[in-house]
């Protein structure tokens, strides 16, 4: 029977991370929005808008995919550098100099021709130029007083994934190393944004509502695997793209796992929810059961070559049951 360790462990990494990183960020999520939650209406609206989006994505033009696809994670990614950007002036220039190093290494890669070679003289002068932008922003930090949010280093993240995407995103440095790289992060940074918004009864309908929709989608009318392959040759870090461990090889080829960072934001919502529910224990407890769950799922698609299951599935058919579990427990305390 053909198995992986590889994709159910990346899965479980993520989730603990954004677990782990959900106490720091917690208190500043709720001054941005306010202390604003979804209400069962807007959980119901937002898996609507989600099915909406997926089936009709294959009529859209790649283009325009690339385009709102990149506009989003830079947004993303300021919209976290900026809110976080108030850190001690210590941590601000190694942060600095953490973009100098990579901006100057990616224009000396650049140089190399490892880049996109009909871009190589413009990937080299952008990289340089973005080191020298880097280098500017370090010495004014030195001399600035306040420590209050610095736009300009939430800029360095969005940036630097744009020049990382347009010029390094056909060549093998972009996939699958970067590729899932910024897949990781970006699946961190989705659970933490959205995470914030949700509580214990919208969590439940919503994760109910998106596994009906997922299975409809990937199961009955194929609408997410037809999205899937319409922008797969994008190239963006949509799903994180993991060779199997131990390698599996079907007809000589070697296997690639691949899972989207809807799944991803699946697992870690849930997870959060559960860790302010019931506690880190518990919530660790029911990742492990998600991971083990999912690893199940994935050797059966493994062993008997199947194409696509809803990862909505694999996930929750290992929360669910502790779940259920846990309220029978408590039920059975309090009676």
């Amino acid at each position: 029977m053909n198995f992986d360790i590889a994709m159910p462990l990346t899965l479980f990494a993520v989730i603990i991370a954004a677990m782990f990183l959900d106490k720091k960020v917690e208190g500043k999520m709720k001054k941005v929005f306010e202390e604003k939650e979804f209400r069962v209406r807007d959980a119901i609206l937002l898996v609507a808008a989600i099915s909406v989006a997926v089936s009709l994505i294959v009529f859209i033009p790649q283009m325009a995919i690339m385009t709102i696809f990149l506009f989003s994670y830079s947004t993303l990614l300021f919209v976290f550098t900026y809110i976080f950007s108030d850190f001690q002036k210590t941590k601000a220039r190694l942060f600095c100099i953490a973009f100098l190093v990579v901006s100057f290494t990616a224009a000396t890669v650049s140089l190399f021709g490892l880049a996109v070679n009909s871009l190589i003289i413009y990937s080299a002068l952008a990289f340089f130029c973005f080191s020298a932008f880097t280098f500017i922003v370090l010495l004014y930090d030195v001399y600035r007083t306040s420590t209050q949010e610095r736009w300009y280093l939430a800029v360095m993240p969005p940036a630097l994934f744009i020049f990382l995407y347009l010029f390094f995103s056909g060549t093998p440095i972009w996939f699958p190393y970067l590729l899932n790289v910024y897949g990781i992060i970006f699946a961190v940074l989705i659970i933490l944004y959205l995470g914030s918004l949700f509580r214990w009864k919208t969590t439940l309908i919503f994760v109910a509502l998106l596994t009906i929709m997922d299975v409809v989608l990937v199961l009955v009318t194929g609408a997410m695997v037809s999205a899937a392959s319409h922008i797969s040759g994008l190239q963006l870090p949509m799903l994180i793209t993991i060779r199997t461990i131990p390698p599996v090889i079907i007809r000589g080829n070697l296997i690639w796992m691949s899972l989207g960072l809807g799944d991803f934001f699946f697992a870690g919502l849930t997870a959060l929810q559960t860790l302010r529910k019931y506690g880190r224990d518990f919530a660790i407890l029911s990742t492990v059961a998600m991971s083990a769950s999912f690893s199940i799922f994935e050797a059966f698609l493994l062993t008997y070559q199947l194409r696509a299951f809803p990862g909505t599935v694999m996930i929750i058919s290992g929360w669910l049951p502790l779940i259920l579990w846990k309220k029978l427990t408590h039920q059975k305390e309090t009676s």
